[in-house]
């Protein structure tokens, strides 16, 4: 009776092939942890602009929204153009690490291309000593274009101007900002409504 022998185990060949797909297949799967983890870094930092945004125009739109209207007889300190803005508002305690106080405030971009708040704090005395020197906050960094506009009131003609220096607060403040090409943060238009000026025309 004839016997057939049978050899265990696999040949040279298949043991080849298998290494072959287990390379690609932790080729496959190092590519994919890559990625995810690339997407990941990049989600994080689009996440972490947005917030450093978002923290920006709220700090801007709480000042805007206080701005002193000035007293009976003294208009209020509130002066513009299409790339500057002075006024006075209640500086925010993590700006100024202080109690709220009065300040006159300056907005506009530096040689640096950079959103940057300069402040002064009102005395709340008669001053003994020489003035405080302006301080300077960062806000934003890579900013190329900075524009505000400026809404009348209707009893002063309604609409948008580039330059404000009527003894009023405008109706309306926009802001609107722009960053480099290749920048993908973006900053939606800012339009901030100012408290009502206490006399109007």
């Amino acid at each position: 009776m004839a016997r057939t022998n049978s050899q265990a185990g696999f040949t040279l060949l298949e043991i080849l092939v298998a290494l072959v797909v287990l390379g690609f297949l932790m080729v496959g799967l190092s590519q994919g942890v890559r990625f995810g983890l690339r997407a990941w870094d990049t989600e994080s930092r689009l996440v972490a602009t947005r917030a450093d945004i978002d923290g920006v125009e709220r700090v801007l739109r709480n000042l805007l929204e206080g701005a002193d209207p000035g007293e009976f007889n003294e208009p209020p300190n509130f002066k513009g153009d299409a790339h500057i803005l002075a006024f006075s508002s209640q500086l925010p305690v993590q700006l100024a690490g202080l109690p709220v106080r009065d300040a006159d405030l300056g907005l506009g971009l530096d040689m640096r291309h950079r959103l940057v708040l300069r402040w002064t704090p009102h005395p709340h005395a008669e001053r003994l000593i020489a003035p405080a020197l302006p301080v300077e906050n960062v806000l934003l960094d890579g900013v190329e274009h900075i524009e505000f506009s400026y809404r009348r009131w209707p009893s002063q003609g309604g609409g948008w101007v580039s330059v404000w220096n009527q003894p009023t607060l405008p109706l309306q403040v926009s802001l609107k900002l722009e960053f480099a090409k290749d920048d993908r943060r973006h900053w939606p238009t800012m339009i901030v409504a100012l408290m009502r000026a206490r006399f109007e025309e």
